[in-house]
């Protein structure tokens, strides 16, 4: 019995993904600026170009950048959280500096609130997904949803103590994050799971 091959797929040509994986490049843009803004939020240093600076670049930029390249990995999760947290990013540093520069009223309460508590909601729901995922990412969007909802009650509330304990489990939440970022580099590397990502 012969096999036939059917003319239009002779030449067929099968590409493989072969870029790198840009998650870690995310979870350490997302992590260490996290940690940079809660260093401050834990009153460690006042706010000015380190997170600025921090924020526009690594926290935003980057990771925009990454979740680009996580949308040609056909990964719509990567896609929507580093794309979303990256602009969440450059519109913090925006909304602070606006008011400085004389583009806009002072920023008010109780929309800076309402705007942590919208990236609250969004990362609950983005937690919920997790459970499909890895428990190391598990961690980190858990931390950040409580790291959000402190933030929003200290806020609200004007209570320095509360946005004082934000910031420090904010500090273990980017922690986490770069964790993960950097397992996910270092199991690559190794070619083994040296880094316990779940």
């Amino acid at each position: 019995m012969e096999t036939t091959v059917d003319p239009v797929f002779k030449n067929e040509v099968r590409i493989s993904d072969t870029t790198a994986n840009p998650g870690a490049l995310g979870l350490l843009a997302f992590g260490m600026t996290t940690v940079i803004l809660n260093l401050h939020n834990a009153g460690l240093f006042g706010m000015g170009s380190v997170v600025f600076a921090m924020g526009i670049f690594y926290g935003g930029i980057a990771q925009i950048i990454a979740g680009i390249m996580e949308w040609k990995k056909n990964n719509t999760f990567g896609m929507t959280a580093f794309i979303s947290y990256g602009s969440f990013w450059i519109v913090l540093v925006f909304m602070i500096l606006m008011p400085a520069l004389g583009w806009s009223d002072a920023l008010p309460t109780q929309a800076l609130a309402a705007y942590l508590a919208l990236w609250g909601l969004f990362s609950l729901v983005m937690f919920v997904i997790t459970f499909r995922l890895s428990k190391a990412l598990q961690v980190v969007f858990g931390l950040l949803v409580l790291l959000f909802l402190l933030l929003v009650v200290g806020i609200a509330l004007g209570s320095a103590l509360i946005v004082q304990i934000a910031g420090i489990e904010g500090i273990i939440c980017g922690l986490s994050a770069m964790y993960t970022g950097l397992g996910e580099v270092m199991n690559e590397v190794y070619k083994q799971k040296i880094v316990y990502l779940g």
